[in-house]
């Protein structure tokens, strides 16, 4: 509703990057340049400085900056209170998801959402953890779930439940009739790995480190990008590895692998990550709400 070149502005100033700005807008980048050139026609002045493939703010795109700001406020609390009074929740939701989290704990949760919001549409990006807060960070999506720790404070956190992580082994391996395994049972195997960037990754580095062990201890052997890809590596008998206990569900009832708790134990969270808004969607509202009732039912028996 708001002028379309204040919106590409604003996407551009908070950014401070036209290439950025396009990939958040799913616009081409002369488009996005033209729109600004616009803005700064109709204020017959530059809105930003173009040194050394680098942008900033002039002084006058500042105080456009923080005008439009306080716009998109008004504009997103005019809508929540006519909404409001209609009763009308509707809209375009873009989440983001990391793999574990978006292959096996939000697909139920956003089909039961849809089916009370039907006129809610909800867009789902997967990516490692890493990827999704930096698409927080960046507004290209309107909620994170991530699992592992969110270090940026300008960020709402909200955790949802625990996450508890067990050594995956084949069926014949030596270790497999054991319920319990100290990771340094682990050394001697092929390890199976995540990617870097991954919430899982990160989590057993931190596990390391509080063992006083380093990553390089474990032998690894490869590196894959999905839970799916590493269960299946461990099954081909090519290594043993440390994954979520709600990805294995079917893997188990199958006896396809074994599952081994860690002494000591991992837990992680399993979190909500979002900007801090003053005004947000209703729809926004509605999923939080449904989101943290949804954590709630499905908590982790003790």
């Amino acid at each position: 509703m708001a002028d379309r070149r204040l919106q590409v502005f604003h996407t551009v100033a908070r950014l401070l990057s036209f290439t950025k700005a396009a990939e958040s807008l799913h616009m081409t980048q002369p488009a996005v340049t033209f729109q600004v050139r616009q803005l700064e026609e109709y204020f017959n002045t530059r809105l930003f400085d173009r040194t050394h493939n680098r942008i900033s703010l002039t002084a006058a795109g500042q105080r456009v900056y923080e005008f439009s700001d306080r716009i998109f406020d008004l504009y997103s609390e005019m809508e929540n209170a006519v909404r409001d009074m209609t009763g009308e929740i509707s809209g375009v939701l873009v989440i983001g998801a990391s793999t574990t989290i978006a292959e096996y704990m939000l697909p139920a949760l956003l089909g039961d959402f849809k089916k009370k919001y039907a006129d809610v549409n909800v867009h789902l990006k997967v990516s490692n953890s890493d990827g999704i807060v930096s698409m927080v960070e960046n507004n290209d999506i309107d909620l994170g779930v991530v699992e592992a720790p969110v270090m940026n404070k300008n960020l709402v956190v909200e955790e949802c439940r625990k996450d508890r992580l067990v050594a995956i082994v084949p069926p014949l391996h030596a270790l497999a009739a054991n319920q319990q395994v100290k990771l340094r049972e682990l050394m001697d195997d092929a390890y199976i790995a995540r990617e870097e960037g991954s919430g899982t990754r990160e989590v057993i580095q931190d596990y390391l480190a509080d063992l006083g062990m380093q990553p390089g201890d474990l032998h690894v052997a490869m590196e894959l990008g999905s839970p799916e890809a590493i269960k299946g590596a461990v099954e081909a008998g090519m290594g043993v590895s440390i994954v979520s206990e709600v990805t294995i569900h079917k893997e188990l009832q199958l006896g396809t692998l074994v599952a081994l708790e860690l002494d000591p134990p991992i837990e992680r969270p399993f979190s909500f990550v979002h900007q801090k808004q003053k005004f947000r969607q209703r729809a926004m509202d509605e999923l939080l709400e449904f989101a943290r009732a949804y954590c709630l039912s499905h908590q982790r028996d003790a």
